[in-house]
Order: structure tokens, then sequence, then C-alpha cells
């Protein structure tokens, strides 16, 4: 690897990153050694380049720090095309517009040799022919999971029964066949996850949830791990 390309890949390593990466995780994952790695943060902090962090400690790329768009290597082309596909196949009819629109925006800006990686269509996500149909506005539930506004739905259990639901939607689960809503239940008084081919019926209310959306997602993905044997995927 050239030291271009290296200085950029430590770059997006600290991105990704919200904690301090120590220089030896750096070396491990660019194959490289450590003292390879001193000499590239030197040079980095020489070009200015905002990183906070001492050797033996890690390395932090402090917020507001960006890069030019075309700065993206074949292997990020083809994650960012196969996902969209993968998107534009199983997802609601504005999320599938989204992902056409996002594979042309990289087309347009990514430099002329890397561009036959998106036309070859070597990578291909078909389209599911087990998914089932949504019984309610998909791009309403992700506006409300935006907004933090409760829905009010009818939902019919594996044998039938159906109750009324005040909920909180935090996520949207796409799976092969199904897509979940997680929420937390206000008749449950705890998270469940709601099949959206279950809902009868849907009212999108103006109404907000007092918690933030991501405090109830830390605490449903932490719930999950203390409960690692508990089936939660849909509510019963």
């Amino acid at each position: 690897m050239r030291r271009a390309e290296r200085l950029f890949q430590i770059i997006q390593i600290l991105r990704r990153s919200r904690r301090p990466v120590t220089a030896r995780a750096l070396a491990e994952e660019l194959e490289t050694s450590l003292r390879t790695i001193y000499r590239d943060m030197a040079e980095l902090l020489a070009q200015q380049v905002p990183i906070r962090g001492e050797a033996g400690v890690g390395y932090i790329l402090e917020a507001g720090f960006d890069m030019p768009p075309l700065m993206l290597t074949p292997d990020e082309i083809e994650a960012a095309v196969l996902g969209a596909q993968w998107v534009a196949s199983r997802g609601d009819a504005a999320l599938a517009r989204g992902a056409r629109d996002l594979v042309a925006k990289i087309e347009a800006v990514v430099p002329e040799h890397l561009r036959p990686i998106i036309l070859s269509g070597s990578l291909m996500a078909p389209g599911s022919p087990r998914l089932t149909a949504d019984a309610l506005d998909m791009e309403q539930v992700r506006t409300s999971i935006r907004k933090r506004r409760k829905l009010r739905i009818g939902y019919a259990d594996e044998s039938a029964k159906i109750s009324e639901r005040t909920i909180w939607p935090i996520g949207v689960a796409y799976f092969e066949a199904v897509r979940l809503i997680v929420s937390w239940c206000e008749l449950r008084r705890d998270f469940r996850n709601f099949r959206t081919d279950r809902i009868q019926h849907a009212e999108f209310l103006s109404e907000t949830f007092p918690e933030r959306t991501e405090k109830l997602l830390a605490d449903w993905w932490r719930q999950d791990r203390h409960n690692p044997d508990r089936d939660r995927r849909c509510d019963q």
C-alpha cells in the first residue's frame, strides 16, 4: 500500500470509530509496523489534520473534518452499490428511489477509472420473492421515527387475535421476508417488535414521545444483550 493510500485509510479508520484507536490497532488493520504508524501520524499532524491523542493511549479524529467525496476506494464503491441494490429491491418506494439516486450520485462523482465498477453489474442483490407486503405506509413510519411521533395500531398476533396498541417507533429492521417496527409499547410497558404485515390499521399521531430515540435504541440493545435467549423479534 502506498503511503498516500495508508494515510487516507488511517483517517477513515479514525472517522468510523467513536473511541480512541491505538497505534497497535491501526498497525494490525493496515498490516504495517508500529513505527510506520507513528511516522504516518506525525505526517498527518504536520498536514494539520485535526487528530487528538498520543502513543500508547489512542487517536481520535476531531469533529468537523471532511474530505472530498471522490476519495472512494473500489471496495467502498462496491459496498455502496451492492447495499443500494438491496435497498432498492426490498425497501419501500421512497427508500428504493433514494437508493437509485444514491448510485447515480456516486457514478457522477467518482473518477473515470472507477466508473466501470458501477456499470459492470458484477455484484447483484436480486429481489426477494418471499417478501411480504407492508400493511402501512413505511415512509410515514420512518418520518414518525425521525420526528418522535407515536403510532396507534391494531395488531394481529399469531392466532389472529387483534389488540390495540400505542407505540413509540424507534427503528425498522429489514429481514429477508418481513419487516419489523422496533418500538416501545405503551400497553406492554416494554420494548416490542411488530411485523408490518400483521398490522391491521395504523393511525399516525401528532403526539410525540418524551424520550430521545437514541436513548431508547441504546436501552433496547442493552436489554437484548442481557436477554440473549428471549425471542422478541415480534410481539405475540
